[in-house]
């Protein structure tokens, strides 16, 4: 089933992934920085490529700016208390993002409450919004100006398609770099 998705991935989502990428690197050079959020596993994965930004992916090279929103416990649990989970990435996409910034929300199903509101607060700011979602319709690919659509509806497989597109993006800025 995993190689399945992926040949599909392969098949129907190569464009999109190029545009990203693209839009990423773009972000970079011009002094902007990657953000990502997303709940659970998605969590996890946001982590993960912020660290291939910051740290290094393949080879050596300085260090590129991305955040995840999903680290700083005293931020998260500040909001959560005094504004509700909805708004814990919201929050600090107002406070931490500009213009030009690029952020990255993962959500498998496309309706996490708090990586929509994070999206509409980026659309206010001028923020790039690329959601990674699984197949089916959600509210995701309705704000957010790029859509990776995982084929397939299961959340493993979603899953793991969604840190393998994420190596390929840090691939394709790596290679400026």
């Amino acid at each position: 089933m995993h190689e399945q998705t992926v040949k599909a991935l392969k098949e129907n989502c190569l464009e999109t992934i190029q545009h990203i990428a693209e839009v990423c690197e773009k972000a970079i050079r011009d002094g902007h920085k990657i953000l990502l959020c997303g709940n659970g596993g998605s969590a996890a994965d946001s982590q993960h490529i912020a660290a291939e930004f910051v740290g290094r992916f393949v080879k050596e090279r300085i260090s590129l700016p991305a955040i995840a929103l999903t680290t700083d416990t005293s931020i998260l649990t500040a909001i959560g208390n005094d504004y509700g989970y909805d708004d814990v990435f919201r929050r600090q996409v107002e406070g931490l993002g500009v213009a030009g910034d690029v952020l990255i929300g993962i959500s498998t199903s496309g309706n996490s409450k708090n990586v929509l509101a994070a999206f509409k607060e980026a659309k206010k700011k001028g923020i790039h919004t690329v959601a990674f979602t699984g197949s089916k319709p959600s509210e995701s690919e309705k704000i957010a100006n790029f859509t990776l659509k995982v084929p397939s509806t299961v959340t493993a497989r979603i899953q793991e398609c969604h840190i393998l597109v994420g190596h390929i993006i840090c691939n394709y800025v790596d290679e400026g770099y």
